[in-house]
């Protein structure tokens, strides 16, 4: 599927599913407090869709796709028919509104435990966490080495790629000295401390990344796959055989290898190629040709393919993935409550902030991954939103807490005149955070 189409696409899919599922939390509760529910609406704006139930209830799909609501009946909205006053959301007990408006990012809070339990169940598919660093980077002058094992980071034991990052990225937005524990190709291990705390303020989370300078480490030069009938097949190269040099040129890795086939091959075809098999070098001459795969354009190939790399599948039985949920949903709020900290004090950019054009693209990457890794998107975008509609702005699921909260302590409502100058408020915040997340997206499509 073509990027663009596909990132509207699947944050259209992102979007209903969350939209739906919070907005559900709040009309489940109504109903259950005995709120009458006049209006379901995933989307704003003009309706696209609607039916109404035989209880009044009306369901519509609106047309921007950016939200939703359940409209319940209200008096501050107009008169309320006597005989439908006990159905009425303001006459209920302020306990049982404060369930209504939690319900929402409650049923996220379920959603993200359903999506990571359900990921590790299918098993997300990882690299393991065998890195390289680029040169003079920040990881290479620590003494990170092409093939170490990260083992730990600052504490934490790791067995993935992914596992690694979140941690990564955790300490670089507090830009504190960090410690990691690697295993090298020879089998050693030894602590290496990234000096974080001299990345430079104001940054966001992928220029740290990039002087950070850490990385995957590509495959090892070694065949995985001989293709019957091509150049390297004839010359009697077979898979398992580790690739030393290509006309006097030593191999680190087959990404090398892949980029120095087709420029010793536009010089001559003949190619010396060494391989190390069963810990005997063997010379093979190769004569590559010239050739078009998967309507690719032409090109000198030698008919090989890589031995995978290391990978480390995250697949557990039930209860294991239940409780591997819980630790991933406790370990994921605990990094966007420290993220929200270090922003609102000055010590992380707001420049991490990302939009909706942002959420798109990932969404696509997501789903482009395979279904584990769309779950994990889906799981940490419901826990964000969570998060996000809890904190104290008026107009969020927060703001309407706090002011309840208020009326439990005070013992009458917040008065009208409170209520509509938080709203202004909450759409300032709304609005100036929308705006600078989208802004945010547009500069880094600009600068890829």
């Amino acid at each position: 599927m073509n990027p663009f189409f596909g990132s509207v696409f699947w944050l259209l899919v992102t979007l209903g599913v969350l939209v739906t599922f919070h907005e559900f939390g709040h009309f489940w509760v109504a109903r259950r407090c005995g709120v009458k529910v006049l209006r379901f609406s995933v989307g704003f704006g003009k309706a696209i869709w609607k039916r109404t139930a035989r209880d009044g209830t009306e369901y519509q799909v609106a047309m921007i796709p950016l939200g939703g609501y359940v409209k319940m009946l209200d008096a501050r909205e107009g008169d309320v028919d006597p005989t439908l006053r006990d159905q009425e959301f303001t006459g209920k007990p302020v306990w049982q509104r404060i369930a209504i408006v939690a319900a929402g990012p409650g049923f996220n809070l379920i959603f993200t435990l359903a999506a990571f339990w359900a990921m590790f169940m299918l098993g997300r598919p990882d690299a393991a966490p065998v890195v390289t660093a680029a040169p003079h980077s920040m990881a290479a002058e620590a003494g990170i080495r092409p093939g170490d094992r990260v083992l730990s980071v600052g504490g934490h034991r790791v067995t993935t790629w992914t596992g690694a990052m979140d941690d990564l990225v955790d300490a670089l937005l507090g830009r504190e000295a960090l410690t990691m524990q690697v295993r090298s190709v020879d089998g050693t291990e030894h602590p290496v401390t990234l000096p974080l705390d001299r990345l430079p303020a104001g940054q966001d989370v992928g220029q740290y990344l990039d002087t950070l300078g850490l990385s995957l480490a590509p495959a090892a030069p070694i065949v995985g796959t001989v293709m019957p009938g091509m150049p390297a097949a004839k010359a009697g190269m077979q898979g398992g055989d580790r690739i030393v040099s290509v006309n006097g040129v030593a191999i680190d890795d087959y990404v090398q290898f892949q980029k120095l086939i087709p420029e010793q091959a536009a010089k001559s075809p003949r190619l010396a190629v060494v391989v190390q098999r069963g810990g005997t070098a063997v010379p093979l001459t190769v004569v590559a040709e010239q050739s078009s795969l998967d309507g690719q354009p032409t090109r000198w190939v030698i008919g090989v393919e890589s031995m995978p790399r290391e990978s480390a599948i995250q697949h557990y039985g039930p209860l294991k993935a239940l409780g591997a949920s819980f630790d991933t949903t406790w370990s994921s709020a605990a990094q966007t409550f420290r993220m929200i900290g270090k922003m609102l004090s000055g010590e992380a950019s707001t420049k991490n902030l990302s939009g909706v054009i942002g959420i798109a693209q990932v969404a696509n990457q997501s789903a482009s991954m395979g279904p584990a890794w769309f779950l994990n998107f889906l799981g940490m975008v419901s826990l964000s939103l969570c998060i996000l509609n809890l904190l104290p702005i008026p107009l969020l699921d927060g703001g309407h807490l706090l002011y309840y909260l208020i009326e439990l302590v005070k013992g009458s409502p917040v008065s009208e005149r409170t209520m509509i100058a938080g709203q202004y408020v909450g759409l300032a915040l709304l609005f100036t955070m929308m705006g600078l997340a989208f802004y945010n997206d547009l500069h880094r499509i600009l600068l890829s």
